[in-house]
């Protein structure tokens, strides 16, 4: 089953949510700020999407600017991860984990591409 990361206040959040119901998709849901991707969770998830650990930065959030872009340019993945794994507000979201795959964001071709795919 699908695993969606999700914060409540998040408006593409939401968008995506509405998107997985109008498609009658069951789906897990995982409030990302109360638990935050582990670790071990974003190293598998990282690979999985195919991105690079910085694309996985909600860039327009309030935990970013708090630590500034020239202090997260000097950051190396493994403190990226770091941060990522304790701030879930810092988690450009949705996360959707799905069928050995992971989508960061909500694009609903992309969305809609994947599930054609794989079910």
């Amino acid at each position: 089953m699908p695993l969606v990361l999700s914060y409540a206040g998040c408006g593409t959040c939401k968008k995506a949510l509405a998107w997985l119901k109008a498609q009658q998709r069951d789906f897990t849901l995982r409030a990302i700020v109360d638990d935050p991707p582990t670790k071990a969770e974003l190293a598998k998830w990282i690979s999985a999407s195919g991105l690079p650990v910085k694309k996985w930065l909600n860039t327009s959030g309030q935990s970013y600017r708090a630590l500034g872009k020239a202090k997260v340019d000097a950051a190396d993945e493994a403190t990226l991860i770091e941060w990522l794994s304790k701030d879930g507000k810092l988690v450009k979201r949705p996360v959707l984990v799905h069928a050995g795959k992971v989508l960061v964001g909500f694009k609903e071709e992309a969305w809609a591409a994947h599930f054609a795919e794989h079910g």
